[in-house]
């Protein structure tokens, strides 16, 4: 019998090719095109001053990208590996302090705010700090290692006043907005299950990253990079692979499905799921790593406000041999009872049908309700960058003081079902989450 997804994707498939199209491209939104922002003039007494908290991969492109932003410089990056230090004055200036200590870069009264791209287990502590030391926050997800950071930094955020911005950049994707409009419109009709995916088929996109040649306890400050976490022998891979271990990464659902449950929560206005179960295991990757490489999960989404009861499913797979992206695809099926919603490769796609009677004398043919469909195609422009607009709306809310949408509570429902995924995956049991009062519970 073939699997649901096949099966949905062929009926789309049949669908999409027997409706009316029509494709429309996506405007940007606003702030303006980077080249309209790079014109407009930005007084000294207006420029944001940042500073980059983990000088690693992420790091480095999320600082790259948030410096196409006018008016905002780089003056600071704390690291606990010596190389980037290098890397970073290369690529940002070679004035830029460069500390293995991150207390001395807040305390900078110059530093307007900073970017926390350090490892998961370090979040939570960083990010507070900076609150408490009156910086505003762009936290990489997910924003906790665990569910109870997250409340803490919730509090934190509440008590300081300040802005804190978690970095998954759908969120302010002028696609998935086009997708919030169209799930609110009734495009589809109700609504009730969704499927969501992210899949990968190459060595760096399964984590699997390679370790610098001069990775040596002289180049490494160690005990900092381990912190809160158990204390254990000088061993890079650690360091360089951290997202493999579960002393300092959340795993592939805490890396990869925070994305596609913020993107949902998004679209659908959904606080959370009121029970996790996740199932997989470690079927290729026999790297020393602690976490699987294949993971399924179904969520029960409660009825809340005007949107009805659903179900999700959500799958990551890093040996999935039909991804020809380094990076792999990722993307959502929203089925209702008179079309989908399908999203992915910077584009919304709706397939529109008559509603599904609920009498049997009064259902259509299959062909006729096939032969009334429509589909329309709503694709962003070419080279769009979601992150850049991310970071556009995140220091437009710190020149105004206007909230960020995604804030320290929309960060915690989205990260905090992707680690109650680890859970319900490690005790092999329906996990339980409450979403107002942010309680775990184990069947």
């Amino acid at each position: 019998m073939p699997t649901s997804r096949p099966a949905s994707r062929r009926q789309f498939l049949r669908l999409a090719g027997a409706t009316a199209s029509a494709t429309t491209l996506l405007a940007r939104s606003a702030p303006a095109l980077a080249e309209q922002e790079a014109a407009r003039p930005v007084s000294p007494s207006d420029r944001i001053r940042i500073a980059l908290l983990g000088g690693g991969g992420m790091g480095q492109g999320d600082t790259a990208t948030a410096l196409k932003v006018p008016g905002v410089e780089l003056v600071a990056v704390a690291d606990v590996y010596d190389g980037r230090f290098a890397e970073c004055r290369e690529k940002f200036g070679k004035d830029i302090q460069t500390t293995r200590d991150y207390r001395e870069v807040l305390a900078r009264k110059d530093v307007d705010a900073v970017i926390v791209a350090t490892p998961d287990h370090w979040h939570a502590k960083i990010a507070t700090d900076a609150l408490e030391a009156g910086k505003d926050v762009y936290c990489e997800k997910p924003m906790m290692h665990a569910v109870e950071e997250g409340v803490l930094m919730l509090d934190a955020q509440k008590r300081t006043g300040r802005i804190l911005q978690v970095g998954s950049q759908c969120v302010s994707s002028i696609v998935y907005e086009k997708a919030r409009e169209l799930f609110q419109s009734g495009a589809i009709g109700q609504v009730n299950l969704i499927e969501g995916w992210t899949n990968r088929n190459s060595v760096m996109g399964a984590l699997h990253w390679p370790i610098p040649t001069d990775a040596s306890p002289q180049t490494i400050d160690w005990d900092r990079f381990l912190g809160s976490a158990p204390k254990r022998p000088f061993e890079p891979a650690r360091l360089f692979r951290w997202r493999l271990y579960e002393d300092y990464g959340t795993g592939m659902t805490g890396d990869l499905f925070v994305h596609l449950f913020s993107g949902m929560h998004l679209v659908t206005g959904s606080r959370g799921p009121s029970r996790v179960f996740c199932s997989g295991g470690l079927r290729y990757w026999t790297d020393g790593r602690e976490i699987p490489d294949v993971q399924v999960a179904v969520f029960d989404y409660p009825a809340a406000g005007t949107t009805p009861a659903f179900n999700l499913t959500l799958k990551v797979n890093f040996v999935d041999g039909g991804v020809t992206s380094e990076w792999g695809e990722t993307g959502f099926r929203f089925v209702g009872n008179e079309g989908l919603m399908e999203l992915g490769g910077g584009t919304v796609t709706v397939a529109r049908r008559p509603p599904l009677a609920r009498d049997w004398d009064a259902e259509p043919s299959r062909d006729a309700r096939l032969s009334d469909a429509t589909r329309h195609v709503h694709r962003a422009p070419d080279g769009y960058d979601d992150r850049l607009d991310h970071f556009r709306n995140f220091f437009a809310a710190l020149r105004t003081r206007k909230p960020v949408v995604e804030d320290a509570l929309f960060g915690l429902r989205a990260a905090a079902p992707s680690l109650l995924c680890n859970l319900s995956y490690e005790k092999q049991r329906p996990v339980g989450w409450d979403a107002e009062a942010f309680e775990v519970t184990v069947a």
